[in-house]
């Protein structure tokens, strides 16, 4: 192999959130309204940045060390950590954050402050793409921090808006607390492990409990449990992510799509260190399964695009901490790829989802399942994803991936049963046989690819204890009679109590109200100076 191909696996991961970093400098320099030069710079920068990601991932694939590179470049080794989780997120973020980039640059075209607003973008994607290859205990802190900080510049773009004011009271309580919970888990990881280097605490922690410092294992383990919690915006912390809707859609993409992974990638950085803490695995389980459960109901009753959209994240960002709690931590990884794409697309597709739903031609009297059809759709999913599970190797599965597939296979049932009901057309119960069939391998499937994927760089799910198989039933049981519920809903929907459930769940079970409450009294001073005096766009 060429000599220098140690040194560039050195050095291109460094460059990738150093040139956005450098587009976004230069984007607050010169006029504010359509800063032309600046705009191609900042996309550009972003496109060179997925090469140099890509460059990375090629090198890595062929076994390039970035310790291997002749001083000093082999100093970059003790500050990044490459390996399949950060190279992932890299192509991730950065594929994601041209596309936002693209896209901002018609969507505030003729703004007063387009220049300043690409420039907060482009810094907010260069934290996070120092923040996913983080080697470093300090480094990892900081560019959390920095991620924060310019979100809140994004978040309140608009200073003019109550709206916006209030979401980033919330946020910046939400933020400040998450901050404080990962540097107190930072120190005491060093107190437990005495080193900052994240790939050493790694190694240390499969080897077994820290001698003499299991209680601040155990703590730290739990802030680090905290500040993710914080930054997925998870039950009861969520209030901030469904008001942050007075920013202009790109910051929404952003968010929905890049920042608010921190959270899952904290815990999947650290995955050796929370599997030593199995207690916390189980609050997180618990937490995220009843965010994923509410967070999901909530969404079906929301009549804006954007909110519903806000509480699909959150759902989401509820059953990948339950992935976590599960132990299941590259399954967590896919997912917040998967997730990532999706969501951005979501987004930045939004201004058209009404005009597209509309254009839906609707085909004869509504599909309503009875109580057969469940029935039906439950049998056939079982056994489906029995089958399948089979081909597969169920003897090779985790008790947990089984359960989270069985957790999957209540969906494909509520997706059956749509098709199975008398009055469904013959096309829609060929479609939704297809779709749960696709669903059911595409799961296998994936997991055994994320294995494969990341190997040697997540550990494997552990045997379940006792407390863990306890968890475990109630998460399997409780989808399953909330996929039954949802699945006989037209059923049982003219009740009186339907009525009050859904008034409930539309307003969130009231935990912004409670937010409001508590916070009204608190006003962050917003300098006027930041303004704008043109008309914006929402």
């Amino acid at each position: 192999m060429p000599a220098f191909l140690p040194a560039l696996a050195a050095l291109l991961p460094a460059l990738v959130p150093l040139v956005v970093a450098l587009a976004g400098a230069a984007a607050f320099c010169g006029p504010g309204m359509r800063p032309r030069w600046r705009l191609r710079l900042a996309e550009g920068a972003a496109i060179l940045a997925f090469v140099f990601a890509a460059g990375s991932a090629a090198l890595y694939a062929l076994g390039m060390e970035p310790a291997d590179a002749p001083a000093p470049l082999n100093a970059l080794s003790s500050l990044l950590h490459i390996d399949a989780v950060s190279l992932v997120m890299l192509l991730v973020v950065t594929s994601i954050g041209w596309a936002v980039l693209r896209y901002s640059s018609s969507y505030l075209d003729g703004e007063e402050r387009q220049g300043a607003f690409t420039g907060w973008m482009c810094l907010t994607l260069a934290a996070v793409l120092l923040f996913v290859q983080a080697g470093s205990l300090l480094l990892l802190v900081l560019a959390w921090i920095a991620a924060s900080y310019f979100l809140q510049k994004l978040i309140l773009f608009y200073p003019e808006r109550l709206q916006a004011k209030r979401a980033l009271r919330k946020y910046v309580l939400v933020a400040r607390a998450g901050d404080g919970a990962l540097i107190l888990a930072a120190l005491g990881l060093y107190w437990a492990y005495g080193t900052f280097h994240i790939p050493s605490i790694a190694m240390t922690a499969q080897s077994g409990a820290v001698a003499d410092s299991t209680a601040v294992l155990t703590i730290s383990a739990g802030l680090l449990a905290l500040a993710a919690i914080l930054k997925s915006a998870q039950f009861p912390f969520h209030g901030w992510l469904t008001e942050v809707m007075d920013t202009p859609t790109p910051v929404s993409a952003l968010l929905h799509a890049g920042v608010i992974n921190a959270g899952g990638i904290l815990l999947i950085r650290f995955a050796d260190v929370m599997l030593l803490a199995p207690g916390v695995l189980a609050g997180l389980l618990l937490l995220g399964g009843f965010t994923a459960l509410c967070g999901g109901l909530v969404m079906l009753t929301q009549p804006s695009v954007k909110n519903s959209l806000a509480w699909s994240t959150i759902a989401q960002m509820g059953l990948m901490i339950l992935q976590c709690g599960l132990a299941l931590f590259p399954l967590a990884l896919l997912h917040i790829a998967a997730h990532s794409f999706y969501k951005a697309h979501a987004f930045l597709s939004s201004g058209s989802a009404v005009e597209n739903v509309a254009a839906i031609k609707r085909p004869g009297p509504i599909a309503i399942p009875n109580g057969k059809a469940v029935a039906k759709s439950f049998t056939i999913a079982i056994v489906l994803f029995s089958f399948i599970g089979v081909l597969f190797g169920f003897e090779s599965k985790s008790p947990q991936t089984i359960a989270l597939g069985a957790i999957l296979i209540f969906g494909v049932a509520y997706l059956l049963a749509q098709g199975l009901a008398g009055e469904a057309p013959r096309l829609l119960t060929q479609r939704t046989v297809v779709y749960s069939l696709a669903t059911t391998l595409g799961y296998f499937a994936l997991h055994s690819a994320s294995l494969w994927l990341t190997e040697g760089a997540l550990p494997a799910a552990p045997a379940p204890g006792p407390l863990e198989w306890a968890l475990i039933a109630l998460a399997v049981l409780t989808f399953g009679a909330t996929a039954f519920a949802q699945s006989t809903f037209p059923i049982w929907s003219g009740h009186p109590a339907a009525a009050g459930i859904r008034v409930h769940l539309s307003n969130g079970l009231y935990i912004n109200a409670l937010y409001d409450r508590y916070l009204k009294s608190w006003q962050m001073p917003v300098p006027s100076s930041s303004a704008s005096s043109v008309p914006q766009k929402g």
